[in-house]
């Protein structure tokens, strides 16, 4: 049941009208010292961006976000912070990829394609690397096995760099959510066609209830 959800709201952010203020690739122009320190201290990042993004209120934390069949089970309500701590040392992609929904969820962010394939990039040279290491260690060709430690370099290469791209961005969308950027623009009310969202059901929060204002600050405003 709980899958299904999950599966559910996957499907649901496939149609969010709200894109990232940065993509993927100009991340390491558009704040290149963060991207510097997501990349040397991830676990670090990733625990302060989940804090920001529950508005600092610990009381709201939910080990992966509710993501995970522990959530909720691992004493998040009594040691909030050091359960936080754990799960950003221990799952760390789960970290990661949990306040990146959190997000989503709360403004109505899609992923673009450009930035789909990147992620899926990283997860298919990743499996194609963990593949190439099991045949090497099952056949014991010396030179297969140096391709497969290259391969592994490569893929961890990618992870590495594509966590810190994601960690940036989640970032500058905080900056932009808590007015860093000053006052954005009211935009026109879009055409009917556009404003599907406003008829559907707001997606089930997660980790942390909507924040009134936002919609305005993104630039559009309600009829």
């Amino acid at each position: 049941m709980a899958s299904q959800q999950h599966i559910e709201k996957m499907q649901l952010r496939q149609n969010f009208r709200n894109f990232w203020h940065t993509n993927l690739f100009t991340t390491i122009q558009a704040n290149t010292p963060y991207c510097c320190f997501a990349l040397w201290c991830a676990p670090r990042v990733s625990y302060l961006l989940r804090k920001r993004a529950l508005y600092d209120d610990m009381s709201r934390y939910t080990c992966c976000a509710g993501y995970m069949p522990c959530s909720g089970r691992c004493g998040e309500s009594k040691f909030p912070e050091l359960c936080l701590a754990v799960e950003v040392v221990c799952c760390f992609p789960n970290s990661v990829a949990s306040t990146r929904f959190l997000l989503q969820d709360e403004f109505n962010i899609q992923t673009t394609k450009c930035d789909n394939c990147i992620i899926g990039f990283m997860f298919c040279i990743q499996q194609l690397a963990c593949i190439f290491s099991i045949i090497a260690c099952i056949v014991g060709n010396s030179e297969l096995r140096e391709a497969s430690q290259l391969l592994s370099c490569l893929a961890n290469f990618v992870y590495c760099t594509v966590c810190a791209c994601m960690q940036t961005q989640h970032k500058i969308e905080m900056d932009k959510r808590d007015g860093k950027f000053g006052p954005q623009p009211v935009m026109g009310v879009p055409n009917a066609q556009q404003m599907s969202r406003f008829d559907q059901a707001v997606p089930p929060f997660v980790g942390y209830a909507a924040q009134p204002g936002y919609g305005q600050a993104y630039g559009y405003s309600h009829a």
